[in-house]
């Protein structure tokens, strides 16, 4: 018999936001209209359609994950997770439309986490060899850049064009080190390269606007991600191994809706956000100075006056290769 921990608490506040209060019998009762309604209806409430909500309800349960209790099933547990992380509400908000205590919401959305952490590492793969065809076949970013996205952290790996090593793109709050390729401090930069007909005036503005053409690629991952689970938006008020916990949980479940159903609104949405949209819409940006040094306090690594020298002298030489091709090309038309 299920204890007393799912019994129904009789008080709700009002804390429910006014586009998402629905005057329902329970929780029970929203989930089943929500998964028998049309799948948009899905994908709004729990951020997902249902064939890819049940399909991840088969997952955790043919993995002993998850159980069926007396009162809520796996369906309904499931539910009430994706419905926090998805409009980025608290306990108490969610209890007025579920009806259940708040440690019961409380006990489910952690056992939903840990379930989803246990199978987080099947939905992230190891970055592979070949280079997108987004990359090799624009000649503002190949042969200089090959660009690899690593899904855990949604940064861009690159390996530079002599094939040395390979670097994490970052912006200007990095500074340039080893490991790190950062644009070049104090240039201005615009998306488009030719702002009023004029190309770049030299070899580091051309390499800060492809760089920030690069980055653009996270900043709409990012957007995609934050737009299906707005609990990231923010620091939720959870301890902080929690706070861990759902970003990893949020990455993975984001890389299974991208398998599952890659089509989605969300991703159309940002998918649409195309480079060349954003070229002409964004004023030009000045790169701010940045926040690190000599020493990267996130990794507790400090670099010796040589190995800054390498790393500078490395973008040098692929701005240098692109700025010459870039005159090249014009001189050709």
């Amino acid at each position: 018999m299920e204890n007393s921990d799912d019994e129904k608490d009789g008080v709700f506040g009002n804390c429910m936001p006014k586009e998402l209060s629905i005057s329902l019998t329970n929780g029970t009762k929203f989930v089943d209209e929500v998964l028998r309604g049309p799948s948009d209806r899905c994908l709004e409430n729990f951020r997902m359609d249902k064939q890819a909500f049940y399909k991840l309800c088969d997952i955790l349960q043919g993995k002993g994950l998850l159980r069926h209790t007396n009162r809520i099933k796996i369906e309904e547990q499931l539910a009430i997770f994706l419905f926090i992380i998805g409009h980025n509400l608290r306990t108490r908000a969610v209890q007025e439309l579920f009806r259940y205590s708040g440690e019961t919401i409380s006990r489910h959305f952690n056992n939903v986490l840990n379930a989803i952490m246990a199978i987080s590492l099947d939905f992230f793969q190891p970055p592979g060899s070949d280079i997108p065809p987004e990359i090799l076949e624009d000649p503002r970013f190949y042969p200089y850049f090959k660009v690899i996205l690593i899904s855990l952290l949604l940064l861009l790996l690159v390996e530079n064009f002599d094939g040395v090593g390979k670097y994490y793109l970052v912006d200007s709050k990095y500074a340039n080190m080893p490991g790190f390729i950062a644009p070049y401090n104090g240039v201005l930069c615009h998306l488009n390269e030719f702002v009023g007909g004029y190309p770049p005036r030299d070899s580091r503005e051309l390499f800060n606007q492809r760089h920030l053409l690069l980055r653009n690629v996270t900043d709409r991952i990012f957007g995609a991600l934050k737009a299906r689970f707005p609990i990231l938006m923010s620091a939720p008020p959870y301890p902080l191994q929690t706070q861990v916990k759902l970003v990893v949980a949020a990455c993975a479940l984001h890389n299974y809706i991208r398998r599952e159903k890659p089509d989605d609104w969300i991703f159309k949405m940002h998918e649409h956000d195309n480079t060349l949209q954003m070229e002409e819409s964004l004023p030009p940006l000045e790169v701010e100075p940045p926040i690190m040094q000599v020493e990267n306090p996130a990794l507790d690594i400090a670099f010796d006056t040589e190995q800054l020298e390498f790393s500078s002298q490395l973008r040098d030489s692929i701005a240098g290769d692109m700025w010459d091709d870039c005159i090249s090309d014009l001189s050709t038309m």
